[in-house]
């Protein structure tokens, strides 16, 4: 899976004033991502508010991304939940042309045991035609997969073949790099972290930063890969602040907001998400000053 690689991006979902979605938006944002370098993207990850997404929607939103990158990157669907029969009639439902790979987030809400998420993914696995990412993000979850999960995953099933690590546990990182097979992909799913995961042998990232700052992000991971870890450095202290304001009230709306700021869409969340407050609106727009 060489199209794993280097940076990748968690697209937004841009939306209209009236909550529709803003394809024009989409279409800037996905050329902005091809245009400043990033090595592929993700459509509907978490990041892309999918929660609040109607099926509908997200089969026009693959549809237009689809037609938008027209080849010229490779391609990510997220498809993932907390409901596994679900899941797996919408992977049976996917029209994968275009995409390389699915990225499935570990069930959330439930905390099903360590079996339950192995028999979760056994069943991702099993329905999907593409190649599948694993996600772990248990801070949102409110589950982790173990490194010893990840692993039997990892060689109980050859479509498994990477997994999206954002549970900031070193540890784990580590074993899993030391134990899993040649081809899997241990990918940083944190921003911040990109650069100590990069060093210790992760692909790369699949960013949320990187909607707006795709060129910083890219050339982040490109030092990485070539072991430039002092020029990285340079880039990854730049990125720290703008990213810890992203996040402080919530994901996406940090970054919706810079990029209304860029000319891309407007700032517009669905409930139960809403925009950042003014006082993180100053702040991002300080520290944009500070990056430009």
């Amino acid at each position: 899976m060489n199209e794993l690689h280097g940076a990748g991006v968690a697209l937004v979902t841009p939306f209209n004033s009236d909550e529709s979605v803003d394809f024009e938006a989409l279409g800037q944002l996905i050329d902005l991502q091809i245009n400043e370098g990033m090595d592929y993207l993700v459509s509907l990850g978490t990041t892309g508010e999918v929660a609040t997404l109607t099926n509908d929607e997200r089969k026009r939103i693959w549809d237009f991304t689809v037609k938008r990158v027209n080849g010229r990157l490779p391609l990510v669907a997220g498809i993932g939940g907390n409901n596994t029969a679900e899941i797996v009639e919408q992977i049976k439902n996917f029209d994968p042309t275009g995409f390389c790979a699915i990225l499935s987030v570990s069930p959330y809400y439930n905390k099903p045991t360590q079996e339950g998420i192995y028999q979760h993914y056994k069943a991702v696995a099993s329905a999907s035609p593409l190649p599948v990412i694993l996600y772990n993000v248990p801070g949102r979850t409110g589950s982790n997969i173990t490194a010893q999960t990840t692993l039997r995953l990892a060689n109980d099933f050859s479509n498994i073949v990477a997994i999206k690590e954002a549970s900031g546990n070193f540890a784990q990182f580590s074993e899993i790099l030391r134990d899993k097979p040649a081809e899997f992909l241990l990918i940083s799913g944190d921003d911040p972290v990109t650069l100590p995961m990069m060093s210790l042998g992760a692909a790369g990232i699949i960013s949320v930063i990187g909607n707006a700052l795709p060129k910083k992000v890219a050339t982040l991971a490109k030092l990485c890969a070539e072991g430039n870890y002092a020029e990285a450095r340079s880039i990854h202290n730049e990125l720290l602040n703008i990213t810890d304001l992203c996040f402080i009230e919530g994901n996406p709306a940090g970054v919706k907001y810079i990029l209304q700021e860029l000319g891309i869409g407007k700032d517009q969340l669905r409930l139960p998400l809403v925009p950042v407050s003014e006082k993180i609106q100053a702040a991002i727009k300080e520290e944009l000053k500070k990056l430009n």
